[in-house]
């Protein structure tokens, strides 16, 4: 009896002392990562930045209209808009300014929700900012809310959160002086692009959604969330992107306007039989790209 006990004894002892795989997987990719972490510290050390290059880099990459584009957020509050650098536009000054480490990582996740941070680290200065947040597995949908179950679900919802998190870091450890530079590069690369006034444009575009879609100007004030007389130069990208998802067929009127409230008289009025449909456009008529 005593051999026995000591035998599940010494059993038990082996057991406890034995790490578990998963443990132990964590502590080596923990220890790999504070190695690359210490491995970056010193080439930024070795291999400073050299900020006139680094500032003229930006300013370059925003010179391109694509990136232009989408460089700016904006949402509406209290019948205005605000605005402000978007997550693409901060993670390319991010990359043009050069040695800094940004992104996300999930601390602790339930099935019920995720506890991230989010951070910006400046391997040069040895800058940090970092945010914790938690992100319910709950999407919100007009019909009410539901809970998220699939992982893919789960990993979109954390992910697009978690980027706004970053955007705000990286806004952080970036000089604002650099984040005012290149906010304003961008809104020049968008009007040397145009060839009109910002208000023809708007106008240009309250004529083409009313005729080819029955889209009134009421509607694309409600979709942007003010006036059309406050139109931004985004809220303007932010419609002919609509337009172009519109004529592609990749979607439908209904998905981005409410359409139930549209008169008979208000509807896309149908092309006459007398009028040939190769014939050539009134001088009125402007095209979406010479937006």
């Amino acid at each position: 009896m005593s051999n026995e006990v000591r035998n599940t004894s010494a059993i038990a002892e082996f057991e406890d002392k034995t790490p578990a795989p998963r443990r132990v997987g964590a502590e080596l990719a923990a220890s790999r990562e504070a190695q690359e972490v210490q491995v970056a510290m010193v080439a930024a050390k070795r291999f400073p930045r050299d900020e006139v290059e680094a500032y003229n880099r930006i300013l370059r990459d925003c010179q391109r209209t694509s990136l232009a584009e989408k460089a700016m957020y904006e949402f509406p509050r209290g019948g205005q808009v605000v605005t402000g650098p978007s997550v693409h536009l901060a993670k390319t000054l991010a990359r043009g300014w050069g040695n800094i480490d940004s992104g996300f990582k999930v601390l602790e996740q339930t099935a019920k929700e995720s506890t991230v941070m989010a951070y910006c680290w400046d391997l040069e200065t040895n800058y940090r900012e970092t945010k914790v947040f938690t992100v319910p597995h709950i999407r919100e949908t007009k019909k009410g809310a539901y809970p998220l179950t699939d992982p893919r679900d789960i990993y979109e919802m954390v992910a697009n959160q978690a980027a706004r998190r970053e955007r705000s870091c990286i806004l952080s450890v970036i000089p604002g002086d650099v984040v005012d530079a290149a906010v304003g590069q961008c809104n020049a690369t968008l009007a040397g692009k145009s060839r009109m006034p910002l208000v023809d444009m708007v106008r240009a575009l309250v004529k083409n959604f009313q005729e080819q879609y029955g889209v009134t100007a009421e509607m694309l004030e409600t979709y942007i969330g003010c006036k059309k007389e406050a139109f931004s130069q985004q809220s303007v990208v932010r419609l002919k992107n609509v337009y172009n998802t519109l004529r592609d067929g990749s979607a439908n009127v209904e998905q981005y306007f409410d359409m139930s409230q549209v008169s008979p008289a208000d509807e896309k009025p149908e092309e006459s039989q007398d009028t040939p449909q190769n014939a050539a456009p009134s001088e009125e008529q402007v095209s979406l790209n010479d937006l």
